[in-house]
């Protein structure tokens, strides 16, 4: 491919019924593998596993407070990353929020391994994060304070986003038991390992 192939490439552009498709998909698969998740009673990193704490110790709905904790952070993300990704961050967001709440009342499990359902957990969520993020959303939280912490200061937005992990999953450690936070960083392993994987914008140039 040449320089100008490349270009043009780089021009294409994703339409809207693409990017509603795209979104929609994504938001529904978070949601399904967020049902395996809180029916083991696991969590995971950023401001869904913050949410998660909150909810398991206070007993609110995970979908409201998912909601709620994410309100604070579209400020840094309207001045990082523009108000079009802010508006398909927040429409994700409020979906997931619903989601959660309406799907473990459609799906029962008899019997969920907690093995299983950590993978299950991983790859679908995975799979729902790279479709969002490929149609240019996000689910919100300490993705865009670590962008904004980055523009002002250098320091690397990914080790702030690891820095707020170890909290999350430190803090974990003293409300959970070893095997529930084993589980889940299991679970957070493979969900970023299929993203760091599969989203590269050298391989995938429509945006």
């Amino acid at each position: 491919m040449g320089i100008r192939d490349q270009d043009d490439a780089e021009k294409v552009k994703h339409t809207l019924f693409e990017d509603i498709q795209g979104i929609a998909f994504g938001v529904f698969s978070c949601a399904l593998g967020f049902v395996f998740l809180t029916h083991l009673g696991l969590i995971t990193g950023q401001t869904a596993g913050l949410a998660l704490i909150i909810s398991y110790v206070s007993g609110y709905n995970f979908g409201l407070v998912f909601f709620l904790v994410n309100i604070p952070f579209y400020w840094f993300t309207y001045h990082s990353l523009g108000l079009a990704f802010t508006i398909k961050s927040a429409i994700c967001v409020a979906c997931m929020s619903l989601l959660v709440e309406v799907m473990p009342h459609m799906i029962v499990f008899e019997h969920l391994d907690p093995f299983f359902g950590t993978l299950a957990f991983g790859a679908i969520t995975g799979i729902g994060l790279l479709a969002i993020i490929r149609h240019d959303g996000s689910m919100g939280g300490a993705g865009a304070l670590a962008l904004t912490i980055q523009e002002l200061t250098s320091f690397k937005a990914g080790y702030v986003q690891q820095m707020f992990d170890v909290l999350i999953f430190g803090s974990a450690l003293f409300l959970f038991p070893l095997e529930k936070v084993a589980f889940s960083l299991l679970g957070s392993i493979i969900l970023n390992f299929i993203i760091a994987v599969n989203h590269r914008r050298d391989h995938y140039v429509a945006r």
